[in-house]
């Protein structure tokens, strides 16, 4: 991890000054300080990333009573298990009476949490079962230090976590997406494999990283070739139009084209922003993998390949980009100013049988690959961006516009 000396003369103040200033020049890159200021950061994590609604896991990760994961963000640690009579719950995993992690083990399956420090126990459910001695306090009930819970909801299989106790209701977004997300059966589906890429970068820079794909062409050769995403609208028109055209009848999926967009200043309710559309692949490949032919059996409701690839965004940090015989979810999540986990996880059918319907290596080829990439070239920027002699460009007003959205909502959040 690379470490950002804090500049002592950083302030809120200092903070609603550049907020000020970069309103003041639409269209381009914001300054370095939103990169290297620990005030920032601190603003980041609550009013953006402790108020969205954000991906945790999926629920074959807790299959069994007592099974458990853990979901860190910044310097917080939540534990999702699953309870005595199948519930899932979330719980911040810091004990009540001195705030020791009762939990250090990333997985796994328990009948109860105990702190290690004093021996408090807490149920799968986050309540309070024994806190050793404690009777020797009066006014002591133990019903009144369970395990801080979570805001936890189950959608088609993945489950998302909100730490706001008046978060807005996320379901009426991923309802609208419904019609193109629910023909995968991801609640069904299995995990081939799932992987963390530490990066040594801020947030922001991973994730215009995956806003914009003005760098596919040049940094992601083996995408570029497949995806029609890598160049302009109206160079790839009319390869999109012919799968559009063509989608419905071959996956034999109603309205698997259908498009909606309520990101960033578009959602209509603050951490709830959903996205779906769908893409090309060029013609003659298939599937997002090496070479561009099936890696897997088709998911869900797929009848067969139609040339395309569903594009979809959950909340601010949460992307899939779904082919008819696998799906990659991508998760963002700050570890501190200066460093960011990149997760994929890859998903196939729940009935595949590896070694027989698939080989990991080959569903997982591209997308490890492409990251390995994106982990070189977001370190490089983070690098020259960190420099004092640094000055924000414009963003490419197409290949940029996400960066461009995103950008605005961003000031709008972090202002005053």
């Amino acid at each position: 991890m690379k470490f950002i000396a804090t500049d002592i003369e950083d302030s809120p103040n200092r903070l609603e000054a550049n907020v000020a200033s970069q309103k003041s020049r639409p269209g381009f890159a914001i300054d370095n300080y939103f990169y290297r200021s620990h005030v920032t950061y601190a603003r980041e994590l609550d009013r953006i990333f402790y108020k969205s609604w954000l991906y945790a896991g999926h629920i074959s990760q807790v299959p069994n009573e007592g099974d458990f994961f853990l979901y860190e963000i910044g310097e917080d640690s939540i534990i999702v298990s699953r309870s005595v009579g199948g519930e899932i719950y979330a719980s911040m995993n810091i004990c009540r009476h001195r705030g020791a992690r009762v939990c250090d083990e990333l997985k796994g399956n328990r009948k109860t949490f105990v702190c290690p420090y004093h021996g408090w126990v807490y149920g799968l459910d986050g309540s309070l079962r024994a806190a050793r001695d404690m009777e020797a306090k009066a006014d002591f009930s133990i019903g009144d230090y369970g395990l801080k819970s979570v805001n936890l909801i189950e959608y088609e299989g993945l489950l998302f976590i909100n730490f706001d106790p008046e978060a807005p209701d996320f379901i009426p977004a991923l309802d609208r997406i419904k019609v193109t997300l629910e023909p995968y059966d991801l609640a069904n589906s299995k995990v081939v494999h799932s992987q963390v890429y530490r990066v040594d970068a801020n947030w922001k820079l991973t994730l215009e990283n995956y806003l914009e794909c003005y760098h596919c062409a040049t940094s992601h050769r083996a995408y570029a070739k497949l995806h029609t995403l890598q160049a302009l609208d109206e160079k790839a028109s009319k390869v999109n139009q012919a799968m559009l055209d063509r989608s419905e009848a071959q996956t034999g999926i109603k309205d698997i084209s259908f498009e909606l967009y309520e990101a960033y200043a578009s959602e209509k309710a603050f951490g709830t922003g959903c996205t779906t559309t769908r893409y090309a692949l060029y013609d003659g490949f298939l599937t997002g993998s090496e070479g561009g032919q099936p890696v897997a059996p088709l998911m869900g409701k797929f009848r067969d390949y139609d040339g395309g690839c569903g594009d979809f965004q959950f909340g601010i940090m949460t992307f899939m980009l779904n082919y008819p015989d696998h799906c990659v979810l991508y998760r963002f999540t700050p570890r501190g100013l200066t460093a960011t986990d990149m997760e994929i996880v890859w998903f196939v059918r729940g009935d595949a049988e590896e070694g027989v319907d698939y080989d990991k290596d080959k569903v997982t080829w591209l997308w490890h690959n492409t990251t390995l990439e994106d982990e070189y070239i977001i370190r490089r920027n983070s690098e020259g961006l960190n420099s004092r002699f640094f000055e924000p460009g414009p963003y490419h007003p197409e290949f940029e516009f996400l960066c461009l959205e995103f950008v605005v909502w961003y000031l709008d959040t972090m202002g005053d």
